[in-house]
């Protein structure tokens, strides 16, 4: 049991739980004027019935993934969702051979050994002719920084002939980083097939709004962790005033595809350790992940995938399958089937970028 106080030290920094019986959203002035609509009023395109006959396709065809789930457990069925279109599920080789480039949330690189992500993901979509590869950012820096170094890995990759491949997945904080690059940098955009957000933290996040950046180094102090403060705003970037003023004054550029994942557990698949900051994001609103409420995961104009029924960490910190005992004690619902989660996604996104443009 030595792990564990670095792991509730770690809970306590991602979760951004700070203490204290003050408002969420505190109360100011300096804000853009806002309206919480309908997803479709706000230019988003509603294709979840279209994921599901992808994904529940997906999941019946690889019951050997880890952590199978049946598709109506995997996905949550949220409003009124519309109908699939009827249409078969090709789950044979990619023809256009995705690249998936995932930036991680904030202080990922300070956990990253300790966590030993195995990299089945990876396995997995490359039997089918895609691939996956992390793009490393600063842990605890803001994500105007990030953003920059987003744009030096796309502009140092290769070029290829013909249609773009690379598909920039953002988690977390990993989303904003990724929209500053491509609304700051436009040279990296004819290299960019889609941009995705799963489970970003596109408004920011309340938890955020209170915290403080030391809460954040306290990573840094993680066994094995070789993290560094970088500029020190890794916090700031994730405060549900920033982002919004940011999204208020940056529109995202027309010529890319962007989509938006959510995750929109029911509330017994909170891991244990998570339910303190999905109880205090409650006092907003119920419907959060234990880090984002759902509505703040979805980028303006996107195309609207799906919602996963799962915590924030279930999706993408695969915990539970290299720590047992930290996994049945604390990060109790941290099983989800990722490998055919990122399949599904890149067929749908494949599937989508071969329709007229919009």
């Amino acid at each position: 049991m030595k792990l564990f106080p670095a792991l509730a030290c770690a809970a306590a920094t991602l979760a951004l739980a700070a203490c204290g019986s003050k408002p969420l959203v505190p109360y100011s002035l300096d804000t853009p004027p806002l309206v919480l609509v309908p997803a479709s009023q706000a230019g988003v395109q509603d294709q979840r019935g279209r994921f599901r006959e992808i994904y529940c396709a997906v999941l019946a065809a690889r019951r050997d993934v880890p952590d199978h789930r049946p598709c109506e457990d995997a996905l949550s069925r949220i409003g009124s969702e519309p109908a699939g279109t009827g249409r078969p599920v090709d789950l044979g080789p990619s023809k256009r051979r995705l690249v998936a480039a995932v930036v991680p949330g904030i202080g990922y690189e300070c956990f990253q050994k300790w966590l030993q992500p195995p990299g089945t993901s990876t396995q997995h979509v490359r039997q089918f002719g895609y691939d996956m590869a992390l793009m490393p950012v600063d842990a605890l820096s803001s994500s105007e920084h990030n953003a920059r170094q987003i744009r030096d890995a796309i502009m140092a990759m290769p070029v290829e002939p013909g249609a773009p491949r690379l598909v920039l997945i953002g988690y977390s904080k990993g989303a904003p980083d990724i929209l500053e690059a491509v609304a700051t940098y436009p040279e990296v955009r004819t290299r960019i097939a889609a941009v995705v957000s799963t489970a970003g933290a596109v408004g920011g996040s309340a938890l955020a709004d209170d915290a403080e950046q030391y809460q954040a180094d306290l990573l840094r102090h993680f066994p094995g962790s070789t993290c560094a403060s970088g500029d020190g705003g890794g916090v700031a970037s994730l405060r549900t005033g920033t982002r919004r003023a940011w999204l208020a004054s940056h529109p995202l550029p027309r010529e890319l595809r962007f989509y938006s994942l959510a995750t929109f557990p029911r509330p017994e698949r909170i891991s244990s350790v998570l339910t303190s900051s999905y109880d205090k994001l409650a006092r907003i609103d119920a419907r959060n992940d234990s880090q984002v409420i759902f509505y703040d995961q979805v980028i303006p104009g996107s195309t609207l995938v799906g919602y996963l029924n799962a915590d924030h960490w279930a999706l993408a910190v695969p915990i539970a399958r290299t720590h047992d005992t930290i996994s049945s004690l604390f990060v109790t619902q941290n099983a989800y089937p990722r490998e055919a989660l990122l399949e599904a996604l890149l067929r749908f996104v494949e599937e989508d970028l071969a329709t007229a443009p919009r």
